[in-house]
């Protein structure tokens, strides 16, 4: 194969990728014509591509007007991916556990690309119950996992992997880069962070970062707690919170 027809395939594969995570992010069946327009690629490139995405099942024609969304085969190949991925098999039991000591939601966090992103969770076991879209990314300086997340990072490599928009919060208020940036070293040093939630004025988010064993945070453990229960119960929820998350880097690191 000649290197053109090499850069062709890749290209046509990262136009692929595109179209799939545009849809993760619509969250809706959508025509090829909008899946163009949204992604901002040639509209005959598009339709090649959904087809041949429609005849491997990883796209899935919905209705009769032509729209298309997320198919089977990614179900599958997702639950192939969790047979095989210790993480999340013990990331499960790890947030059982933590449902188990303090009845408050938990989840486990990761990185996804530039964004935030919740992989795994486990709803409270309390008639208020928290929860959040698994899957569904997030501006990382949102978020209390965000500190912990960046951690092996310089300065310099975190300013470059954050879009500039990001700092703004949902209020409207601009996190000055300096707090953030000595936000994510004291909460590296203390292996620990929490906050009132930026999106969600009820909630109080506790992370913990777990390790490989280079000291690189690879995900976090979270409690989303009312603000209330948060408050009284913080001291408790902090070392269940540490417990687990060191419990699952000795897991998967032995």
């Amino acid at each position: 194969m000649s290197e053109d027809n090499i850069k062709r395939r890749a290209k046509g594969l990262d136009r692929a990728f595109d179209i799939l995570d545009f849809l993760k992010e619509v969250g809706q069946p959508l025509r090829p014509n909008d899946i163009a327009k949204g992604i901002g690629g040639p509209k005959s490139t598009v339709y090649e591509l959904v087809a041949s995405l429609l005849e491997r099942r990883v796209l899935e024609p919905v209705g009769q007007e032509g729209h298309v969304y997320l198919g089977r085969q990614l179900y599958f190949l997702g639950q192939a991916h969790l047979r095989h991925f210790d993480l999340s098999r013990e990331a499960d039991q790890a947030l059982q556990e933590i449902v188990r000591q303090t009845q408050e939601t938990a989840q486990m966090c990761l990185l996804n690309g530039r964004k935030y992103t919740v992989a795994l969770m486990k709803e409270g076991e309390r008639h208020f119950r928290i929860s959040s879209n698994i899957g569904e990314n997030a501006p990382i300086p949102w978020t209390a996992s965000g500190r912990l997340l960046l951690g092996h990072l310089s300065d310099g490599q975190i300013v470059d992997l954050i879009d500039e928009r990001d700092f703004v919060l949902p209020d409207g208020e601009r996190l000055p880069l300096e707090t953030f940036l000595k936000q994510i070293r004291q909460a590296t040093e203390d292996g620990f962070f929490s906050f009132d939630s930026v999106a969600d004025t009820f909630t109080h988010c506790f992370a913990a970062p777990v390790r490989d064993e280079h000291g690189v945070c690879i995900c976090t453990l979270c409690i989303v707690a009312p603000r209330a229960d948060a408050q009284r119960n913080y001291q408790q929820y902090r070392r269940v919170l540490i417990d687990s998350a060191n419990r699952l880097a000795r897991r998967i690191n032995d």
